[in-house]
């Protein structure tokens, strides 16, 4: 008998900014290397690290609605870190500041801090350290929670959050764990996909499709604030060839309860 593997905690956010055709989301093709959802399109996000914990731990400059404990936090932090990591924005301010890292001193970060950080040689609590920084876990809304099914290799715990992109910080993919970045509402994302010309794991998709029921930021937001995050944990039934038969909680609110899917490898 086999054994049941850990999810790993894992954080992830869904930046949003309003464009000429609706609410646009950044997503960010993953490397063919990478070992989950090799070569698909999704939202920058990654695990969370021990040092994650330590920061969610310490106080914070502005209060963050719900007051999410030390774990919750963490999933916030992680989230975060990973976005500065991946695509280069960073939700933090100077201590005692109102608003966020303008764009000169992003460029002087992102020179200085971002590859070492993807090298794992400094920690972020380092960074943040250095040049006085707090993170804004305030300005993340608590969006979806999937847990990878239990029957596969590699199982992520993850939350999903919504963020409004700072309109002066400028998004682009690391070129090391994503090859490509897009700003794109979750329509196109769904069409090019069905169209073949991306890549989306089940949660993805549906995060899409409950995504584009709003058409600005500001709706996006409001909606996310007042709907309940129920866990996702999809039970699958293998049908024929990649296919699988996936049950989700319909309470979950993602447009039905059974889903016919074909799986993406794992790696």
């Amino acid at each position: 008998m086999s054994l049941e593997a850990t999810a790993r905690p894992a954080a992830t956010i869904l930046l949003l900014r309003d464009g000429s055709d609706g609410i646009e989301v950044f997503m960010v093709v993953r490397h063919h290397a990478i070992d989950f959802a090799a070569g698909a399109l999704v939202f920058p996000g990654g695990r969370v690290e021990e040092a994650d914990f330590a920061l969610a731990a310490q106080p914070v400059d502005h209060p963050v609605p719900g007051r999410p404990d030390t774990d919750g936090m963490a999933f916030r932090i992680a989230a975060i870190r990973e976005t500065f990591e991946e695509c280069g924005v960073l939700l933090a301010r100077p201590r005692g500041s109102s608003g966020l890292v303008d764009a000169a001193a992003l460029q002087r970060l992102d020179a200085q801090y971002r590859a070492a950080l993807n090298a794992g040689s400094i920690g972020f609590d380092t960074v943040l350290e250095a040049e006085d920084l707090m993170p804004a876990p305030d300005l993340l809304v608590h969006f979806a929670h999937w847990i990878t099914p239990v029957n596969q290799p590699k199982r992520y715990d993850t939350h999903f959050f919504l963020a409004e992109a700072p309109p002066e910080h400028l998004a682009v993919h690391d070129g090391t764990e994503a090859v490509e970045s897009i700003w794109i509402t979750p329509r196109q994302a769904l069409a090019d996909t069905e169209a073949g010309r991306f890549k989306l794991v089940f949660a993805t998709a549906k995060n899409l499709e409950k995504l584009g029921r709003s058409g600005t930021v500001q709706e996006a937001m409001d909606a996310a604030r007042a709907a309940r995050v129920v866990t996702v944990q999809p039970k699958g039934t293998k049908l024929e060839g990649n296919k699988r038969l996936l049950r989700i909680p319909p309470e979950a609110d993602y447009g039905g309860s059974e889903f016919i899917v074909d799986v993406l490898p794992a790696s």
